[in-house]
């Protein structure tokens, strides 16, 4: 149909404007710096061009077309690699050319701290936590308590809405806006900012994108593995007062990259940190796909075939999960530790 239309109405940019197209995709080359494919849509886009990206701008120092090939310009239509920015540009910004680098600089930089502002302004306006729950109802701001609730299987699910119906529900009525099976991810967290909801995960994780939506919209995700723990702390809360007993910090994350079978050791997990540290003391969960197939103790920790006591970002080592070896590359160890810690509540 596209062909078709193009073919009927003829349609034509042009090519002596101002180029502006739509940044296709971006990455961080380690040897030429950001990278950045962009689909031209108007007019002429020419190297030693200043142009500006959502809250990145550069000016094109090389151009690449389709074939690899080194290009001088590139007109409407024409997708190219450009060199130049000065960072990686978002998918689906729009690219345009400025006058001259000291423009470029200047709207980058506004457009970043407007960036910033809204993302402070979010964070300041939306964020509802357990904790502030007895006070701003007692204040007469929150009329009800939205929950996003997540859960392994549907049986933990149903026992969790049954259990949260037996809240007493005088002062602030719970309010379950999503039940749902499976990890708690992205549109998890959108829905919550949302509505002014709390995420309760039980059994499951977020995915890596959904704790990056969380941070950036200052939504509290608490996650169980038994479902009193979930009606204590809503009851506590409720109530004016939350204590737990312990408080669970996460260490890091690493990412099975590939397993290996040794005789006398077991299954091997070849892993890569991604986030934080992974040290062998800690508590470690297997996650996959969002949800918490496995929780232990490590039972070996290796680099470069030596015994280590923690393992740092960036690094690659080798894991023996204590009593476990159903692994499978892309599943996520989680690593985390527990600490005892006397919290009131202020009224």
């Amino acid at each position: 149909m596209i062909l078709l239309v193009s073919d009927l109405e003829e349609p034509a940019a042009n090519p002596n404007a101002d180029a502006s197209g739509t940044v296709v995709e971006s990455e961080l080359d380690p040897g030429r710096g950001p990278v950045t494919g962009v689909l031209v849509q108007r007019g002429t886009l020419k190297v030693g061009d200043a142009v500006v990206a959502g809250p990145v701008w550069g000016k094109v120092r090389a151009m690449l077309n389709d074939k690899g090939e080194r290009v001088t310009e590139a007109t409407p239509g024409m997708p190219v690699e450009v060199l130049g920015f000065d960072g990686v540009c978002e998918a689906g910004e729009h690219v345009q050319v400025v006058d001259g680098e000291r423009k470029a600089r200047q709207l980058a930089q506004e457009r970043e701290t407007r960036l910033k502002s809204e993302q402070l302004a979010r964070r300041q306006s939306r964020k509802v936590t357990l904790e502030e729950v007895f006070q701003r109802a007692g204040e007469g701001e929150l009329k009800e308590l939205n929950i996003v609730l997540k859960a392994d299987v549907s049986g933990s699910l149903e026992a969790l809405q049954d259990e949260i119906a037996k809240l007493p529900q005088e002062q602030v009525p719970v309010n379950v806006i999503h039940a749902q099976t499976g990890g708690i991810n992205e549109s998890d967290v959108m829905l919550a900012s949302a509505s002014n909801a709390v995420i309760i995960g039980f059994s499951v994780r977020p995915l890596a994108e959904a704790r990056r939506a969380a941070d950036n919209e200052g939504i509290d995700i608490r996650t169980y593995d038994v479902i009193y723990k979930v009606t204590e702390d809503m009851r506590a809360a409720m109530e004016g007062l939350l204590e737990p007993e312990e408080v669970e910090e996460t260490l890091g994350q690493a990412e099975v990259k590939q397993t290996f079978k040794a005789s006398r050791v077991g299954m091997i997990a070849g892993c890569l940190v991604t986030d934080g540290k992974v040290t062998r003391a800690a508590g470690v969960r297997l996650v996959r796909d969002g949800t918490i197939v496995w929780t232990g103790k490590v039972g070996s920790l290796r680099r470069f075939k030596d015994d280590v006591a923690e393992v740092d970002e960036g690094q690659e080592c080798g894991i023996v999960l204590e009593n476990f070896a159903d692994i499978k590359e892309g599943d996520v160890l989680e690593f985390y530790e527990t600490k005892q810690v006397e919290k009131t509540l202020e009224s």
